[in-house]
């Protein structure tokens, strides 16, 4: 943004303090108006015909602005991927011990990446593994949405399990 001196156009509309159109000026003339008022001269809009400018303040709109971003900042939600391991052949028990952990971390606003991961042999029987992601999924389908369907990618497959926005 440019200010004061750094303004290179020759002529400006010119906006008040108080937001009043004061029409269009020389660069020179608005400068001089912005010092009687010991404020400075903003350019706004430097893409319009003729650029406008403002007259204002500018360290405190610049820490106004960043004021704003600070707060914007606080108020986001950062989005965490929890990833949960499973096999082929897992047995009951412990495929719901995995799904306690999935949906604890879906309710708490966390994507889960579940991956199998196939050793030896047992890349013959991948359907195995995408019946184990499916049954996974469909247990928390009350809390989430898949985001991603199973998938294989090497030696294993997973499957992104995203959790359902708020109402």
């Amino acid at each position: 943004m440019s200010v004061n001196e750094g303004i290179r156009a020759r002529e400006v509309r010119l906006i008040g303090a108080d937001g009043s159109q004061l029409g269009i000026k020389t660069r020179h003339e608005a400068l001089d108006i912005a010092a009687n008022a010991n404020l400075d001269l903003v350019l706004v809009a430097p893409n319009a015909k003729p650029p406008v400018c403002r007259i204002m303040d500018y360290g405190k709109f610049k820490f106004e602005q960043q004021k704003k971003d600070r707060e914007a900042r606080k108020n986001q939600k950062i989005v965490t991927t929890k990833e949960i391991r499973l096999s082929p052949t897992i047995e009951e028990h412990d495929f719901n011990t995995k799904l306690k952990n999935a949906r604890k971390f879906l309710e708490k606003g966390d994507k889960v990446k579940a991956s199998i991961r196939f050793r030896g042999r047992a890349i013959t029987h991948s359907q195995i593994g995408k019946t184990v992601l499916e049954k996974l999924a469909k247990e928390c389908e009350d809390i989430a949405t898949v985001e991603v369907r199973p998938k294989m990618e090497g030696r294993s497959m997973f499957l992104i399990l995203a959790p359902m926005a708020e109402k």
